[in-house]
């Protein structure tokens, strides 16, 4: 740690994995600033990421696509790459410099957008959209891991929620910025501008273009030491990237194949077992839809967190005790992972249902809605991370009483809004969907990432989003739009379908309240008892 105030606090080490909060070192003031920046960092993510949602009808009209060719577009080509590559670069993240890695993945990520607005064609862009999930598969677990070295324990929902709070800015002015570019640049150049670009091809160049900027002053964040805030020092890894292709090799097919071969000849049987079932059930499910791009994607994803957890049981056993092995955690981040399909499926559709139905222009849907989103969405998750902060000191699982309602609450205003033929009650209907959402984030994020030691956030972070991109973002999206296209491009029907998924999030969650303090108490006694080696 290089502020001294902090590394004043840093002399005695702590006694356990959850200590009490008058003996934990406090957040100094470049840890509020090293949080502003990676706001504005995630804030770049989302208008990168969601600026699809407002350009969807317009994408649509011109490259010729279906509604669940947009879900696949949205979320399954994106979610499957930013789950694989999610893996290996949060392995990397444990081991190599965290603000060098964030800062490239956000030169790239940058530079996919603005090559997406180049795209003439449902592959091309898919391409596009593939390495932007890529680039931005480095932001969280670096990030993540940032801030639980710059922030002790008792503060690391709210100081993740603030950190959260950039999915719903951006998220919110993606549909501000978009909707003003588009209407302007159609108006101005009716049948294509420079280059033959349209409205929503000058969208993705607009948004793209500062993210390089960005990456620059990303680079100038000091590193902090590592696990220092916890008392628990991490040493240096002498060889971080023998680690990062040592889990390509393990994640990535057909490298996967590799990584099994070089584990032995049962290791091979076993992953070819769980690729034929995994091929398997993804072929039944194109048979079922007529989708193949979605389900041999999906397939493929699954297919590579299966291979992964053989390896890290082989390779690192106590992570694999503390992550996968752990009820706690799995059941964490299956809860807040099953809320995301419904959560992702509003946040993508919401515009595209009230260009529609509503009939509004761009300018409009993007200042109400997206405005609105970006308010509402950064009141939750700042008020759902401060509560369940609060609700941390007087009960061990309180994290999860506040996650259990953002996952409960927005139901009622999720089918109002998507019922109502009042543009007003959408509006406010979706507002408070908006703000009950979000709450669960902070609480779920700050409770996995208590479950694991250390050296070992980068990785809990890359599982925790596996959840959200595999399930919530790899099938909310397509699920609503494959819906809507089968029933007469009917967008409601859609999006209320994806609330079933809510069913296992709320028993997930409630089986992550009943396990996790016991879990949370003994994370150094699993972990030593796994062949963790502590200094």
């Amino acid at each position: 740690m290089n502020d001294p105030s902090v590394q004043a606090d840093l002399a005695e080490p702590l006694a356990s994995a959850e200590p009490l909060a008058a003996a934990e070192p406090r957040a100094s003031g470049y840890s509020w600033y090293v949080l502003g920046v990676l706001v504005i960092l995630y804030f770049l993510n989302f208008v990168d990421r969601q600026i699809l949602s407002i350009l969807a009808n317009d994408i649509k009209a011109d490259l010729h696509l279906s509604d669940a060719d947009l879900g696949f577009l949205y979320g399954t080509a994106f979610a499957v790459f930013y789950a694989l590559f999610g893996l290996p670069l949060g392995r990397l993240a444990d081991s190599w410099h965290r603000v060098r890695l964030i800062s490239l993945g956000l030169a790239l990520w940058s530079t996919m957008t603005t090559l997406s607005g180049f795209a003439r064609s449902g592959t091309m862009l898919s391409v596009a959209r593939i390495g932007v999930g890529v680039g931005e598969a480095t932001a969280s677990p670096s990030a993540y891991s940032l801030i639980a070295d710059w922030f002790p324990q008792r503060m690391r929902a709210t100081a993740l929620a603030i950190y959260a709070s950039g999915i719903y800015l951006g998220g919110g002015f993606s549909l501000v910025i978009g909707g003003l570019v588009v209407q302007r640049w159609n108006a101005a150049y009716p049948g294509g501008g420079p280059l033959g670009l349209h409205g929503w091809q000058a969208a993705f160049l607009v948004v793209g273009i500062p993210g390089l900027l960005m990456a620059l002053w990303t680079l100038t964040l000091r590193e902090p030491v590592r696990g220092a805030m916890d008392g628990i020092a991490s040493p240096r890894d002498p060889a971080p990237f023998r680690s990062f292709f040592g889990e390509m090799i393990n994640v990535v097919p057909p490298l996967t194949l590799i990584g099994a071969f070089l584990r032995g000849p049962r290791a091979l049987l076993v992953n070819l077992a769980g690729a034929a079932g995994i091929g398997l059930a993804a072929w039944a499910m194109v048979r079922l839809t007529h989708k193949p791009e979605q389900f041999i994607f999906i397939g493929a994803g699954y297919y590579a967190v299966f291979s992964w957890a053989h390896a890290l049981k082989a390779r690192d056993y106590p992570m694999f005790k503390l992550i996968l092995g752990s009820p706690a955690f799995l059941c964490t981040i299956l809860a807040y992972g099953f809320s995301t399909v419904v959560s992702y499926a509003v946040s993508y559709w919401a515009a595209p249902y009230a260009e529609r139905t509503f009939h509004i222009g761009k300018t409009e849907l993007g200042l109400l809605i997206g405005g609105v989103a970006a308010l509402a969405g950064f009141v939750g998750v700042i008020g759902g991370g401060w509560l369940a902060d609060r609700s941390y000191l007087r009960h061990p699982a309180g994290r999860h009483f506040v996650a259990l309602f953002g996952i409960v609450a927005p139901v009622a205003p999720i089918l109002i809004a998507f019922t109502t033929g009042s543009v007003t009650t959408f509006y406010i209907a979706l507002a408070i969907a908006g703000v009950f959402g979000p709450m669960s984030l902070g609480a779920s994020a700050a409770a996995s990432q208590s479950l694991v030691l250390p050296r070992m956030r980068g990785t809990a972070t890359a599982t925790f989003f596996l959840a959200t991109t595999l399930i919530g973002l790899g099938l909310g999206p397509f699920m609503a739009g494959y819906i809507s296209a089968t029933h007469g491009d009917n967008l409601a029907t859609g999006v209320i379908s994806t609330l079933i998924a809510l069913v296992p999030a709320t028993i997930a969650v409630l089986l992550a309240i009943k396990l996790y303090p016991r879990a949370a108490a003994s994370v150094r006694e699993r972990a030593a008892a796994a062949g963790e080696v502590f200094a």
